[in-house]
């Protein structure tokens, strides 16, 4: 299992696909994600790592927090999460992670914060068609009418649909399909309704109960890792030719 990203969701949009129909995406940027800190068997009982993302000013940080992020050597993050990986995919601290750890055709899941809309009626939180416009009722026409039984078993039994808060939630979508990456610019989209509002962050990982691809890389997608690889093929083409004099 490998780890996830942080990601901040843009909004939405749309791309064409090879037939010209048109799939909805949502457009999520990935800036800044480094490993912060490392969790080991050994010393905490567990394996995981902890990434942070965004930027936050050091006059916002409590002294432990500025302590933290000293310690890793790592700017302030506005967003810290914590995911769990196997033992051979632990990395290093302060590595950057970017959008090439998803390929193209793979499934994600993503969890977010859905948008909060206060405290709403029935009809608005479970639709519900509300009571007569007329015969009797007069005032309550958006009320959810009678909630419980008569003395037995005289009370309202639990999770019964009632006004309340609505949104505002961890929500998990899973088998989202990765339309698009873009490592130039940051951006990963995903097939479909992501939670949360323009802005908010995100968490975007292998989606648990779809295959890994083969050509997605392990243990993670670092930031740099193919710039410093493109360099070295250069020059073994290059070197390639001038072996080539020498046999002739």
């Amino acid at each position: 299992m490998r780890t996830g990203l942080i990601a901040q969701k843009l909004g939405m949009s749309r791309v064409f696909d090879v037939d010209g129909k048109h799939v909805p995406v949502t457009v999520l940027k990935v800036d800044n994600c480094q490993v912060v800190a490392v969790q080991t068997k050994e010393k905490n009982g567990y394996t995981a790592l902890q990434l942070g993302a965004g930027e936050k000013k050091a006059t916002r940080l409590t002294k432990a927090e500025r302590g933290h992020f000293a310690k890793a050597k790592v700017e302030p993050k506005r967003k810290v999460v914590e995911f769990r990986v196997d033992d051979d995919k632990i990395l290093e601290v302060g590595a950057e992670l970017c959008v090439s750890h998803f390929v193209a055709g793979q499934y994600v899941d993503v969890t977010g914060v859905t948008i909060g809309h206060g405290y709403q009626g029935v009809m608005k939180r479970w639709n519900f068609g509300g009571l007569r416009a007329t015969h009797g009722v007069s005032v309550s026409h958006r009320s959810l009418g009678s909630t419980g039984m008569r003395q037995d078993p005289g009370r309202v039994f639990k999770n019964k649909k009632m006004p309340g808060h609505m949104g505002d939630k961890s929500r998990t979508v899973i088998n989202l399909r990765v339309v698009s990456v873009e490592p130039e610019h940051g951006l990963v989209m995903v097939e479909g309704l992501v939670p949360g509002h323009k802005g908010a962050w995100v968490t975007v990982r292998d989606a648990v109960k779809k295959k890994l691809p083969k050509d997605a890389p392990v243990p993670a997608g670092l930031k740099g890792k193919k710039e410093a690889a493109a360099p070295a093929a250069a020059e073994a083409s290059a070197e390639a030719p001038a072996a080539d004099q020498k046999e002739g």
